[in-house]
């Protein structure tokens, strides 16, 4: 499936309490990979930010004042978002946004637009619980460079977020052979008969076996006894 990180830059916190979206940047992935078909918008949000969000972006109100406004470039962005799995940090928050955008235009919401919505946030919050999941926190911990980024700025943004998104899955695709070009359209990958491959069945050896017991037991005694595989393992 094709897929779009995408994020947003808005003059305050509250999409219901009139804020509005100021800059939209889309970032796409064929496959896995950055085809550099992008998408960036400064819009004239047709009211001034928030100091506390100036300081956040950067953008002045003075420069967004010729810029247009989210109507004129709705058809274009829909058309770039349709059918994709949109991937966004926060999801809740820029939705809400781009919704009532669309709700101002009597259009219906972004969902009924795209494939999917993948809340990049809430997947880092189950695989790093307890931690720091800010887009710089990630960055950090995935070793993606955002030393560029002093700023927030959304072409930016999604560009980073896509790198940490590929990081974050990076398992998914552990088994997908390096195919070059061949599926460019993102979609399909060519067969693979493997039928002819002699794999050898390797067994795990005394130690490894104890180590592997071992984990299993602290597993255990960290859940109080309520582990899956001990209570099978009593039905048996």
């Amino acid at each position: 499936m094709r897929q779009i990180v995408l994020d947003t830059e808005t003059t305050g916190l509250s999409a219901e309490n009139g804020d509005r979206i100021i800059e939209i940047g889309c970032v796409e992935l064929l496959g896995r990979k950055l085809t550099g078909n992008n998408k960036h918008f400064y819009l004239n949000p047709e009211r001034d930010s928030h100091e506390d969000a100036l300081k956040v972006h950067g953008i002045s109100n003075e420069f967004l004042r010729d810029k247009p406004k989210f109507a004129v470039i709705a058809d274009e962005l829909l058309a770039y978002l349709s059918g994709a799995e949109v991937i966004i940090h926060n999801a809740p928050f820029d939705i809400s946004f781009l919704n009532k955008e669309l709700e101002l235009m009597d259009r219906p919401p972004i969902t009924r637009c795209v494939a999917k919505v993948t809340d990049s946030l809430m997947m880092a919050k189950e695989l790093f619980p307890g931690k720091r999941n800010s887009l710089d926190a990630l960055c950090d911990r995935l070793e993606v460079d955002n030393s560029g980024r002093t700023l927030h700025g959304a072409l930016l943004d999604a560009e980073l977020l896509a790198d940490v998104y590929i990081n974050l899955t990076r398992g998914q695709n552990a088994l997908v052979m390096d195919v070059g070009n061949a599926a460019a359209d993102g979609d399909a990958f060519p067969v693979m008969d493997l039928s002819g491959f002699d794999l050898p069945l390797l067994l795990a050896n005394d130690q490894e076996m104890a180590a592997h017991e071992t984990l299993l037991t602290d597993i255990d005694k960290a859940s109080k006894g309520k582990t899956v595989w001990r209570a099978l393992a009593g039905t048996c």
